[in-house]
């Protein structure tokens, strides 16, 4: 049933003639009558009939009008609620990994609280697999992932992506353990090949960041051990478990010594990515435009280029 056909039986409610309708609506008279005969035939019932050189609604007619106006009213508050430049107001979801969250979401709540208290926002926390595979099944509006320099994720043309920040990592090591205090990211590496080595639980990301480098340094990393936590990885290498990469300006642990990896770099990059029709609703406009002027502000307030957090 199409909306156009409701309004013109809406307005001959109201006007008592199709010529009437037809100039309100800026169409002919005869194309009133032939919408309105594929209307009744929809509703399989009469909507009008002959009232002398006139037609009148019928009963069915007239009640179908009133619900016609009550349907015209919200499709057109739907319009108005969705149109671009609208006051965001509705539940977006979001999906994303724990830094992301708790370092630059969560924050945005609370102003968004204030400012738009009829927007609210649904988190869930997840890895990026994770949540663009609930981003491709509509299960969320908005991921926020991450990748690193040298294990970058593959390109999908479904879906746009937004450049959030940019963050070093290094090697967490024992802090007894026998290292410079700079070195090259593949004499670092090589200088622990007979380490265990800690990796990521739910992203294969950092693994194949750490299979890299290693290959390159001339060694196999003994992987062993798996975390999700980065409090977790450092309790791992306090506890002698191994070595495994951490962000750079993270807090460390007395017994952990974070290693800056001087070339090749280690970089997360992190991402904000929604599907391409819904760039412009609203909601998911403005929390993506938010975070990325949060984390610019962050960028720009930093400690040194080059330091930053990711997770």
């Amino acid at each position: 049933m199409e909306t156009r056909r409701l309004r013109l039986l809406v307005e001959l409610s109201r006007l008592g003639s199709m010529r009437a309708v037809a100039d309100v609506v800026g169409t002919t008279t005869s194309t009133v009558s032939q919408q309105l005969t594929v209307l009744a035939k929809e509703m399989g019932t009469a909507l009008i009939e002959p009232d002398g050189r006139r037609v009148r609604l019928t009963p069915a007619g007239r009640r179908l009008a009133e619900h016609a106006v009550t349907i015209l009213a919200a499709v057109e508050s739907a319009r108005l609620d969705l149109a671009p430049g609208t006051d965001p107001n509705g539940t977006l979801r979001v999906a994303g990994f724990a830094t992301a969250v708790s370092a630059h979401l969560l924050p945005l709540v609370t102003e968004l609280a204030a400012g738009h208290p009829r927007l609210h926002v649904l988190v869930r926390e997840h890895e990026p697999a994770e949540a663009l595979h609930l981003l491709a099944a509509d299960e969320t509006d908005l991921a926020l992932t991450y990748d690193y320099n040298l294990a970058p994720a593959e390109p999908d043309p479904a879906v746009h992506t937004t450049a959030l920040w940019t963050a070093p990592w290094g090697l967490g090591i024992p802090a007894h353990a026998d290292a410079p205090e700079t070195a090259d990211t593949l004499d670092v590496f090589a200088r622990f090949s007979a380490y265990d080595w800690i990796v990521n639980s739910r992203n294969t990301a950092d693994e194949t960041v750490i299979r890299t480098l290693a290959s390159m340094a001339g060694f196999t990393p003994r992987i062993t051990h798996r975390a999700d936590s980065l409090d977790l990885v450092q309790g791992m290498i306090t506890a002698g478990l191994g070595v495994g990469l951490l962000p750079i300006g993270t807090p460390t642990l007395p017994e952990v010594r974070l290693m800056p990896l001087a070339g090749p770099h280690v970089i997360l990059r992190a991402r904000a990515v929604a599907h391409h029709g819904r760039l412009t609703w609203p909601p998911l406009a403005l929390v993506t435009k938010l975070l990325v002027q949060r984390t610019a502000s962050a960028r720009s307030i930093s400690t040194p280029p080059g330091r930053g957090h990711g997770g």
